[in-house]
């Protein structure tokens, strides 16, 4: 596969990822508009039917059976509590089965954080320090981070949260 070919997939992922988040928000009975990068922090606004409550959506797209996802340098930021990130793991089988992990932003904060902190602490493979770098990960069910025990799977398919939040 070209560099252009393997870039052009993980665009093509992650904007399907998109669209089937936006979907599973639509068949729940909300209104969910795809921003297509016109909001920096907003992937997906997502509303109660009425348009009085919104919550902003953060999706990061990973293929289901790989041990992390990239969140980024953000993923600290808490941003409130109307505020989630979904990672979402699109198959690339047409017929393989999709996983989503719906974190608040609070969470992911405290969580993403500290597992950083903790990275930035610990001596490299040759004992050398680490350098500061905007690259933060997330493992994914069943790995875990070697740096703390903390698990999304509490997180998998809980849009009920972003449901809870629409309809206080």
């Amino acid at each position: 596969m070209h560099l252009e070919e393997h870039k052009s997939d993980k665009s093509h992922r992650a904007s399907a990822s998109q669209f089937f988040v936006a979907g599973e928000l639509c068949r729940r009975g909300l209104v969910a508009e795809i921003t297509m990068g016109n909001c920096p922090n907003t992937d997906i606004l997502v509303s109660d039917k009425c348009g009085t409550r919104f919550a902003h959506i953060q999706v990061k797209t990973f293929v289901p059976g790989i041990k992390t996802c990239s969140v980024g340098a953000k993923a600290e930021k808490p941003y409130g509590p109307n505020f989630f990130w979904i990672l979402a793991g699109i198959s690339q089988k047409s017929c393989g089965l999709n996983e989503f992990f719906i974190i608040p932003a609070e969470v992911m904060a405290r969580e993403i954080c500290k597992q950083h902190q903790l990275w930035l602490s610990k001596p490299g493979k040759n004992g050398q320090a680490h350098n500061e770098t905007n690259v933060r990960t997330v493992f994914l069910p069943p790995h875990v981070s070697p740096l703390s025990d903390w698990t999304i799977e509490q997180y998998r398919n809980r849009w009920d949260l972003i449901e809870e939040v629409l309809t206080l």
